[in-house]
Order: structure tokens, then sequence, then C-alpha cells
């Protein structure tokens, strides 16, 4: 297969996403969605169908061939070092009261959506199994690193703060709809519990809504008014998370002998944009929720061009 062939079978599995994406900035621009349409499509995505198409993927997964302890293991060891290393560096040259928003914008990727959104469309089943399988590390890292970083310099003088209430943020994690989804399909896939035709056909139906909702909502939560408000901090951390972070966490993947599918959805996982989520929690917690806008937004602009790109070289050598 040639450059051409492969750059053009990269961008048919990469443009869909994308597009996706930007299709739902034009449809809140032509004012065919509004924000409330967007706040229910939301929160259906994350009750409902992204925990059954994970529910219904992975209930049906050969675990054996999937399930890869080493696996799950470097991807908790190498966001670990990417959250110290973006802290180290905030430390060295972002201003205070924007570190805690900076390391989460340049540590926390999308991984439930665009990652997943990816996986599928690179390695269709086998890419949602082993996605699957990651997004319970990626769950409870990501949300208790960024829980750790935001509240170690959410401002002190705010009298409304109360401080981090753990329990809470503990709760939420053992109620994840995702992580619950993984928990629930873990034992039809090890005991290989068949599912009634009917119920995965319905799944299947229900499961197949995620992606273009999820999508679009993310496109129509996107702005790129006030980027000149921290745009340092924003550029920054955009680099960080969408050519830094991916590029060093899959070289040390394949020097620790990853490569097929597993490289390949560890990369797009690594490469994913920041979390739309990362606002929210930044917002809750005090922090600076206009400069965490601007990183969603940029990272997500860029994911267009340099996941193309990783893909498209981790293609051409092979590795993948």
């Amino acid at each position: 297969m040639s450059l051409t062939d492969i750059f053009l079978s990269t961008l048919n599995v990469t443009l869909p996403v994308f597009v996706m994406v930007f299709i739902g900035v034009g449809l809140k621009r032509l004012h065919w969605i509004d924000q409330a349409f967007v706040n229910t499509a939301s929160k259906l995505v994350f009750r409902g169908t992204l925990p059954a198409m994970l529910f219904f993927g992975l209930a049906e997964a050969d675990l054996e061939a999937t399930l890869d302890p080493w696996m799950l293991s470097f991807f908790a060891l190498a966001t670990l070092t990417t959250f110290a290393a973006s802290w180290g560096w905030a430390m060295l040259r972002v201003r205070r009261p924007l570190r805690g928003v900076y390391v989460q914008g340049a540590f926390r990727g999308n991984c439930g959506i665009v990652g997943l959104a990816l996986a599928a469309g690179m390695y269709g089943d086998e890419g949602l199994s082993l996605g699957g399988l990651l997004l319970g590390v990626v769950i409870l890292s990501y949300n208790v690193l960024s829980v750790i970083a935001l509240a170690t310099y959410q401002p002190r003088e705010d009298d409304t703060s109360k401080g981090v209430d753990w329990g809470s943020i503990l709760h939420h994690i053992l109620t994840n709809p995702l992580i619950l989804a993984v928990l629930a399909a873990t034992p039809f896939a090890a005991f290989e519990i068949p599912l009634p035709g009917w119920l995965t056909t319905t799944g299947d139906y229900f499961a197949s809504l995620t992606l273009p909702l999820a999508l679009i909502c993310i496109g129509a939560t996107l702005s790129t008014r006030a980027l000149k408000k921290g745009y340092r901090t924003t550029l920054s951390a955009s680099l960080a998370k969408m050519v830094v972070v991916p590029a060093s966490a899959t070289l040390l993947a394949v020097a620790a002998g990853f490569s097929g599918p597993t490289l390949g959805v560890m990369f797009l996982f690594f490469a994913s944009p920041t979390a739309a989520a990362a606002f929210v929690m930044a917002k809750a917690m005090g922090n600076d929720e206009t400069v965490t806008a601007n990183i969603i937004a940029m990272t997500t602009l860029m994911a267009s061009i340099t996941v193309t790109l990783g893909v498209f070289v981790l293609r051409a050598t092979g590795l993948i």
C-alpha cells in the first residue's frame, strides 16, 4: 500500500468524527439546535446511550483476546507521568491562578466520546472492547487527578469555596454510568453468557445514537470567543495535550513493546482533545472556566489535524 493510500484510508477513519463535530458547530449557528437540546442530548448520551454502547460492546467481547493487564497498567502509569509532567511545567511557566486549569487541560482527554469514536471507526468491535476496558482506568484516574490539581490551586479568597468534598467525588465515581456499564458487562464476557437476539438488536439501535449525538453536542458547545483571555496558557496547554503528550506517550508505548490495535487505541486515547467535563469541574471548583473552555475549543480544532497525522505516521511505519 502506497503512502497516498495509507493517508486516504486514515482520512476515512478520522474525518467522519471531526466532520460531525463541525456539523454541530453549523447546526448551532443556524439555530437548528439550541442549548436546551445540547443539555438534554448530553444527558441522554452520558446516562443512557454511551453506557449501552459500552455494555453491548464488552458483553460480546472475547476477554481472553482483549483483556491485557499490562496495557491497563501502562496506560495508568503513562497518565500519571503526563499529569506529573504537566504539573511540573505549570509550576515553572504558568501563573498560579491558572495552574490547575492548565494541568487538567494538558492531560485530560475526551476518551469517552472522541477516543471511542475513533477506536470504533478504526477497529470496529475490537476497538470498542479495548476502549471500553481502558475507560475504567480513564474515568478513575482523570477524575481523581483533576480534582487534586484544581483543589490545590483553588482560589483561597473565595468565601463560597467550601473545599473539596471527597465523599461526593467518590460517590460520583462509584455511580458513574460508564463504570457501571463496564462492570455489568464483564460477567457476560468473562463467562460467555449469550444475550437474547432481540435485546442485542434493540441495544444496537439505542447505542447507535451515541456518537452522532455526542459529536454534534461537542461542536455545538465550541466557542472561539474570548480566546484572547489567557491566550498563552491556552496555547501552551493545547500544544501539550495534542502534540507533546500523545507523541511522548506513544513512543514510550512502542518502546514497551505495544503494537497493532492495542497501540492504535492507546494512541487515540492519548491524542483525544481535552474533555468537555473539564469545564464543568473547573467551574464547580472555582477555577477559571473561560480558559478551560478555550483549551477545549482549541484542542478540538487541533485534533482533526494532529490525530490524522499521528495515525498516518503509525500506519506508514507499520506499527498499527
